[in-house]
């Protein structure tokens, strides 16, 4: 007997065909949301040109890279050659000093009275010998006459004998006070030369950067420096050229170096003076796993037109591959 069979409610066949259709929305829907991160990196920008280059067009630089202003010698800085209590501390920062001008004294006193003794002991030698030179003198002519008279046979000849051997001993006190006058010379130079140095003077014309100096403070050579000096040279940069560009650089090659800023608006023309031999750690990067594993060799560049830049100021050098363009 065939077993009856019910009719299926309307509402489930729907149901059961409306399946499919909601499944495959949602496979779409989620198709969609993982193509949306693809498609918002696709239209993204890209990534920024180097600077003084178009999409499409070929760079006149043969390289750039970071540098610094800075000086032949780089900056000077001094300290007191002798110990002692600073008596006086003639300029401040911000003074323009010229060669030889004084920066600092110590107490002179000791070191003075150190020269006056020298020159005592000078003198005192001084009229010791010229007393020796006047009896050297009488006893040369004494034992030449008594030499003569023993010759014409009026004589005694151990008066002559006696008369020459004064005199040769006065020649030998005679060399004797020379070497002590030369002795007390010797030490008055020193003595003056100690009083130079209780003084500390400029070695050039230079502007005072930095001053850590006092009256009444006690100073050595050794308690680091007092004065901090820019000496009045030439402005120079000293670029770090990475490895990779470090064949195509030449000396007497043109560069443009422009201020590190975002306006760039300050440039300068400049040109390679000469290029390092030695690879070293980059020291102006700013990422310090970038500074860590780059190496560059120093490239020294000489401004076309005297500057007055800052020491220090950051700059960045790019390098022409041909002729410097004409302004």
């Amino acid at each position: 007997m065939t077993p009856p069979v019910f009719p299926m409610p309307l509402h489930s066949r729907d149901s059961r065909a409306a399946m499919p259709d909601r499944l495959t929305r949602l496979i779409r829907l989620g198709c969609l949301a993982l193509s949306v991160p693809w498609l918002l990196a696709a239209c993204s920008k890209p990534a920024q040109a180097p600077a003084g280059t178009a999409a499409g067009t070929a760079s006149p630089y043969a390289a750039v890279a970071r540098g610094r202003v800075d000086i032949e010698g780089g900056l000077l800085t001094l300290s007191m050659p002798r110990e002692g209590t600073l008596a006086r501390v003639a300029v401040h920062e911000g003074d323009h000093v010229g060669k030889g001008q004084l920066l600092a004294a110590l107490d002179i006193e000791p070191a003075r009275l150190a020269v006056d003794a020298a020159q005592a002991q000078q003198e005192q030698a001084q009229a010791q010998l010229k007393l020796l030179e006047i009896r050297q003198a009488a006893a040369r002519q004494r034992a030449k006459r008594l030499a003569a008279a023993v010759a014409a046979g009026a004589g005694d000849g151990q008066s002559a004998d006696d008369a020459s051997e004064a005199a040769a001993q006065l020649d030998a006190e005679h060399e004797s006070a020379r070497a002590a006058l030369d002795m007390a010379s010797q030490k008055l130079a020193e003595a003056r030369y100690e009083l130079k140095q209780r003084s500390l003077l400029a070695p050039f014309d230079a502007y005072v950067v930095h001053v850590s100096a006092q009256p009444g403070a006690s100073v050595s050579p050794s308690s680091g420096p007092l004065f901090t000096l820019l000496p009045q040279k030439p402005r120079i940069v000293r670029a770090e050229l990475n490895e990779s560009f470090a064949g195509a650089i030449q000396p007497g090659m043109h560069a443009e170096v422009v201020a590190n800023s975002d306006s760039e608006a300050q440039h300068w023309s400049a040109h390679v003076l000469r290029i390092g031999r030695v690879y070293g750690p980059s020291t102006l990067e700013n990422d310090p796993q970038i500074r860590a594993n780059a190496r560059s060799v120093e490239c020294v560049l000489a401004f076309d037109q005297p500057q007055d830049l800052r020491i220090g100021q950051r700059v960045i050098v790019r390098f022409f591959a041909g002729q410097a363009p004409k302004d």
